[in-house]
């Protein structure tokens, strides 16, 4: 399978590194503007620069496509590709505004492309292995889920603000591991250091079937933090992100109990606390493996640009909760 990607800043050099590692996919090109980056990427990898992703969609044919723009640049980068006969992973967020990322998910369904949003913390494989938990119904009824991303101002960030930026990842995972929608929104959002954009955010999500989601970002923090817990009946998991480590802290009282004792429950008390053996993996090698072989498959990818369309949709939501300081119904 050809594969290209349109962008090669701090993720884009990634996606071409993977893609150079992985079987059965032939890296043929690399485009940015900045022609200088393109080419340095496109010698390590053995593969043809250009200054112009048009330009490369038109000489190189390729079949699927990674796009690491800049967020203002999503949509016109998408449509291109998508025109040209290419699928596409877009880098999340899916776009800029709604309407933008409507009209890329209209025209991959108008040309039977696949459209896929790089919502990489799904393919953490501690994220994976909670998921899997939580389906086979480890955790009982889920009450809570809590996300925590925080760390200094990336210098590679000029568009947005840290709610799109970063909310995103998290509103994904939270209707990932839930597996339910989001009805409404609150947040509180502040401009602390960078006077353009937000930089801080402390948000609260409630989801259709009653769990509550909680979420606090910022580009405040002069250490990372990336978090994710999810409380329920018998018990608490917590992934790092980071780490990729996950761990159970078990509700005592629940385990001695049934299902029907466990409706009356009165308290929780502190039990065992189990951290599990996760073979580590790199997300993003996880990530386009998984979109090159739902191409190659013709199988749905496993992040749809309805998925993106949603996590955008919640990230704005919140954006205008903190402007507006009301909540806002989904």
């Amino acid at each position: 399978m050809k594969v290209a990607v349109i962008g090669v800043g701090s993720m884009g050099k990634n996606h071409a590194r993977v893609y150079s590692e992985l079987p059965d996919v032939d890296l043929v090109a690399v485009a940015d503007p900045e022609y200088k980056a393109a080419e340095m990427t496109a010698e390590k990898h053995n593969t043809r620069a250009y200054a112009d992703f048009q330009e490369m969609l038109e000489k190189e044919k390729p079949d699927a496509v990674s796009i690491a723009v800049p967020t203002a640049m999503h949509e016109e980068a998408g449509l291109a590709a998508l025109e040209s006969g290419a699928h596409v992973l877009m880098e999340k967020p899916i776009a800029a505004t709604v309407e933008e990322g409507q009209r890329l998910i209209e025209k991959a369904h108008a040309v039977k492309k696949q459209l896929m949003v790089g919502h990489i913390v799904r393919f953490n494989p501690a994220i994976q292995a909670l998921k899997q938990k939580l389906m086979n119904g480890e955790l009982g009824r889920i009450y809570q889920i809590f996300c925590r991303r925080a760390g200094p101002f990336p210098a590679r960030i000029r568009d947005v603000g840290v709610v799109v930026d970063l909310a995103p990842h998290d509103v994904d995972i939270m209707r990932f591991l839930a597996g339910t929608d989001v009805i409404r929104v609150y947040a509180e959002t502040e401009k602390r250091l960078h006077t353009e954009h937000e930089d801080l955010l402390w948000g609260t999500l409630r989801f259709a079937d009653g769990v509550v989601g909680g979420l606090e970002i910022n580009w405040l923090t002069p250490t990372k933090i990336r978090e994710t817990l999810v409380l329920g009946e018998r018990g608490l998991f917590r992934v790092d992100d980071l780490t990729q480590d996950l761990y159970f802290f078990e509700n005592e009282q629940a385990k001695a109990l049934t299902w029907s004792a466990l409706a009356t429950l009165k308290g929780v008390s502190e039990g065992g606390m189990t951290r599990f053996a996760i073979p580590r993996f790199e997300p993003l090698k996880a990530e386009l493996q998984a979109f090159i072989q739902a191409v190659q498959g013709n199988e749905l990818v496993p992040v749809t640009g309805e998925d993106g369309l949603a996590a955008l949709k919640l990230s704005l939501a919140l954006v205008q909760s903190g402007k507006e300081h009301r909540t806002i119904e989904i």
